[in-house]
């Protein structure tokens, strides 16, 4: 089954919905076999099902990880009575799960097709086969396989620098805006409460 289909057969069972609104993730590390394909992953685009379940109006949707970034996806509740504010706060936090989900399917993307070439490459020079007689593929040495990870972190220093500027400044932004969700509620209570309003 390629990627898009194991991505696409996401049904609402499959979704946990949880009490708390935090964010869990969570990363799925498979093992791949000699003849699977390698060029159907690498050419899949970053994407999360099309099957979305509703926001619930008391708990975030949680589901399976994502095979191409690792990363549960998350619908993030919507209350009954939202607010501006509170509005804005979910449309940024979800934008934020968005673009993180869609860097990592990037990036993995990359590393994966970036390490099988490296390692075809060196096989190559070594005068061997990607896989040995019994099908099996052929690895290299953690001392070989170093080179090319120091490679590739050095090549993606600066992509990997602009990644966390920009979490970082999501992430503020995100903590900004509950601030002002929890003084807008702190302040509606208080209203109730001085006009002796029933809390709702």
């Amino acid at each position: 089954m390629s990627v898009g289909a194991a991505v696409g057969r996401l049904t609402l069972s499959r979704w946990r919905c949880l009490g708390s609104p935090k964010s869990v993730m969570a990363a799925a590390v498979g093992q791949r076999e000699c003849y699977t394909s390698a060029t159907k992953k690498q050419n899949e685009s970053p994407r999360r099902s099309k099957f979305l379940p509703a926001p619930s109006a008391t708990h975030d949707w949680i589901g399976p990880p994502n095979p191409l970034s690792n990363l549960r996806p998350i619908i993030y509740r919507k209350g009954k009575n939202e607010s501006e504010v509170e509005r804005r706060l979910r449309n940024m936090r979800q934008d934020t799960e968005d673009w993180n989900h869609i860097f990592w399917a990037e990036q993995n993307l990359m590393f994966a097709k970036e390490k099988d070439a490296f390692i075809v490459s060196h096989l190559k020079t070594k005068g061997l086969t990607e896989c040995d007689q019994k099908g099996r593929r052929r690895t290299l040495s953690s001392e070989e396989m170093s080179i090319f990870y120091k490679n590739f972190l050095d090549k993606n220093r600066v992509r990997h620098a602009c990644y966390n500027r920009e979490w970082y400044r999501r992430n503020l932004s995100i903590t900004f805006l509950m601030a002002r969700v929890a003084l807008h509620n702190l302040w509606k209570k208080v209203k109730d409460k001085h006009h002796g309003k029933p809390k709702s």
